[in-house]
């Protein structure tokens, strides 16, 4: 097991291993919007993806943005997204080492915490992130999307 940060040359592996993430996504722009997007990511200092490797395959990544803060001493926070580790790959410590490197990146920039948001429910995945230091209890989440942004706007608006 190999575990770096992702370069410019992944993405094209990292593409692939996105193929695991979701069974229906959104489809793709143009390769030229991906690459830009691709690009202003590794141009980030504040944006690590951290990429498994197992004989030269990308088999897991994660995403972890560090936000400036006003609250807690300055110290800002993290937020880690788009966990996903190749189906024929699972449970096998992967995702939990890559989480750890998240997590102790995110502790070396001094953030005072990390948190993970997920849409799954079946429990083997909330007790994979719970054993990776994450507390399902500790803060309640709230998601807006654009839709639902503007049906309740219409809905205040009445």
């Amino acid at each position: 097991m190999n575990l770096r940060n992702l370069t410019q040359h992944d993405l094209p592996a990292l593409l692939r291993l996105y193929e695991h993430l979701h069974v229906v996504d959104t489809p793709m722009p143009s390769a030229t919007e991906v690459e830009a997007v691709w690009a202003e990511i590794q141009a980030n200092d504040r944006i690590r993806c951290f990429g498994v490797f197992v004989d030269d395959e990308l088999v897991a990544s994660c995403t972890i943005a560090v936000i400036p803060n006003l609250t807690r001493g300055c110290r800002p926070y993290a937020v880690v997204e788009n966990v996903v580790t190749h189906a024929a790959h699972r449970k096998h410590g992967y995702g939990n080492a890559m989480l750890q490197s998240a997590l102790s990146y995110a502790w070396s920039v001094g953030c005072y915490k990390a948190m993970l948001l997920t849409g799954r429910k079946d429990e083997e995945i909330l007790r994979f992130y719970q054993s990776a230091g994450f507390d399902p209890n500790s803060k309640q989440a709230f998601v807006a999307k654009p839709d639902d942004a503007a049906t309740a706007l219409e809905k205040r608006s009445l």
